[in-house]
C-alpha cells in the first residue's frame, strides 16, 4: 500500500489532496516553464519558423522537467539508471498534458506564434498558456497520485 500525504488510503490507493496535486503540478510547471520559455526565446531570437521553435520548446520542457526530478531523487542516493526511471514515471504524463495545453493555447491565440520577443503578446500568451496548463494538469496529477503514480513515485525518494 502506498502512503498518502495525509496518511490514509482509499480502495488500496493513496488519497491525494488538492494541495499535493498542486505542489506536484507546480514542480512540473517550473521545469516546463523554464524549458518552454528558453525554447521560445531561442527559436524566436534566431527567427526560426514556428514548428522548430515549438519542438525545441517542448523538448526543453521535458529536459528541464525531468532534470528537476532527477536532482531530487539522485540526492536520495539512487543510482542514475533507477533515478531516470523514477523521473520518467513521475513526470511524463504531467509534462505531456502541460505541453499539450500550453502549446495548444499558443497556437490558438491569433498572432501569438508570430509575435517577437519585444511584443507584449508574446509574453502574455506564454503566461496565459502556462497558467491554463497548470489548471488542467492539477486534476491529472491528483488522479495519478491517488493511484500511487506520477509524483507519488518520486515522493518516495524525497
Amino acid at each position: 500500500m502506498h502512503q498518502a500525504h495525509d496518511g490514509h488510503e482509499h480502495g488500496g490507493h493513496a488519497a491525494a489532496s488538492w494541495g499535493a496535486a498542486a505542489r506536484a503540478t507546480l514542480h512540473c510547471l517550473t521545469g516546463c516553464a523554464l524549458g518552454e520559455i528558453l525554447g521560445m526565446v531561442v527559436g524566436t531570437a534566431l527567427s526560426w519558423h514556428n514548428a522548430p521553435t515549438m519542438v525545441l520548446a517542448v523538448v526543453l520542457a521535458f529536459v528541464f522537467g525531468y532534470a528537476l526530478t532527477l536532482r531530487g531523487v539522485l540526492g536520495s542516493g539512487l543510482g542514475l539508471r533507477v533515478a531516470v526511471r523514477v523521473a520518467l514515471a513521475a513526470d511524463t504524463l504531467s509534462i505531456a498534458v502541460m505541453e499539450l495545453i500550453d502549446n495548444g493555447v499558443i497556437a490558438l491565440i491569433p498572432g501569438a506564434l508570430d509575435a517577437a520577443l519585444p511584443d507584449a503578446l508574446f509574453w502574455w500568451t506564454l503566461a496565459l498558456s502556462l497558467a491554463l496548463a497548470f489548471v488542467v494538469t492539477t486534476p491529472v496529477n491528483r488522479w495519478m497520485i491517488s493511484r500511487g503514480k506520477g509524483h507519488a513515485v518520486a515522493h518516495r525518494y524525497h
